[in-house]
């Protein structure tokens, strides 16, 4: 239904450029009203503050936030109109005067609330990490979400142990991949792919998953038994919310922790306090972009590790399509009928 919703409101006659008076312009999707297309028009820059930088960027990461955002169903509302976008990659164009982070030619990515998806972007010079040699810009825009949040849920809030098994759900998904490639490939953790078709299990494996379950076929939590036994799993990162969530708890082993990432089905489930007591079971939340303004060092240090991890080839980034800015309502349904496997990508070149 959400997609039949969108289609009708996003169509490609919506899309509309629109000139502001002087200087030099350049082009972004805007979002001028609620759940209404994006329009691509001509911005007028501005001039950056002292602890500014301005980007000319690259490439810019979908997500879903973006699409929640545009609908008014976020929990940050920006004032109208904005430009989506919470990530990118891109090269520094001018500094402020205060910059001592970075310097015009450098190479970095970005987290900008809600203003990547436009061919420049001004953002605190706090929200860029330089990208190192050997790291294209297209993989280094997949990085900040998906990466940052799959390595705050393994690491910094499951504290994921070498051996351990850890089931993902929406594996397929920019995220699930993310946190394959770095429970497997970093961690050496042992992965249980969990995801609603046979082709998207298939991806997941191909990626390092151990296993599969397509949880569209059956219980996700017979499933896992059948693979692991009784003991259950170590960790589980859920991003779907509903019954998945209480089937992947229900499969955790004896001090077993689960990840609450995000709720991509659309429900979000009430758990039972007995199921964490008996298991001696450990409920957490992972909000990636809120650790900005709470610890912003941790918040920092899974970027940097996301890019180290990247030079270093220990993870590669999967993308799955990139559309170009004037496709962005196709880029927006391609997410919402669930078409997507890996990371979704604008190219603003």
């Amino acid at each position: 239904m959400a997609a039949k919703v969108w289609g009708r409101c996003f169509p490609w006659v919506w899309l509309c450029r629109s000139a502001w008076p002087g200087g030099r312009h350049y082009r972004a999707a805007r979002c001028a009203e609620l759940k209404r297309p994006l329009a691509i028009e001509e911005v007028a820059p501005r001039p950056v503050r002292p602890h500014e930088v301005r980007v000319d960027v690259h490439f810019c990461g979908v997500n879903f936030a973006d699409i929640l955002v545009c609908r008014g169903q976020y929990q940050e509302r920006p004032h109208l109109p904005f430009t989506p976008g919470m990530e990118f990659s891109g090269t520094v164009l001018e500094t402020g005067t205060d910059v001592s982070t970075v310097k015009e030619g450098d190479r970095v990515i970005g987290v900008s609330g809600f203003t990547g998806m436009a061919e420049e972007c001004v953002i605190d010079q706090k929200a860029l990490w330089q990208i190192p040699e050997g790291v294209p810009l297209r993989e280094a825009a997949s990085l900040p979400v998906s990466y940052g949040t799959a390595i705050m849920a393994l690491e910094h809030r499951a504290c994921t142990q070498p051996g351990e098994t850890v089931l993902v759900t929406a594996a397929a998904g920019a995220t699930g991949l993310a946190v394959i490639d770095v429970a497997t490939h970093v961690l050496q953790a042992k992965v249980i792919a969990a995801a609603g078709s046979d082709e998207k299990c298939r991806l997941a494996v191909e990626r390092g998953a151990q296993a599969s379950v397509n949880y569209s076929q059956g219980s996700l939590r017979d499933a896992v038994t059948e693979l692991v036994g009784s003991g259950g799993v170590n960790v589980a990162i859920d991003t779907v919310g509903g019954d998945i969530f209480l089937e992947a708890l229900r499969s955790l082993a004896w001090e077993g922790r689960i990840v609450v990432v995000g709720f991509a089905g659309g429900n979000i489930a009430s758990v039972s306090a007995n199921l964490l007591l008996l298991k001696n079971i450990s409920a957490m939340g992972v909000y990636w972009g809120r650790y900005r303004d709470q610890n912003f060092p941790v918040f920092s240090r899974s970027l940097s590790s996301a890019l180290q991890y990247c030079q270093e080839g220990r993870i590669q980034p999967h993308i799955g399509v990139v559309f170009k800015l004037e496709e962005v309502n196709d880029a927006f349904l391609h997410v919402i009928q669930r078409k997507s496997t890996g990371k979704v990508l604008i190219s603003l070149k």
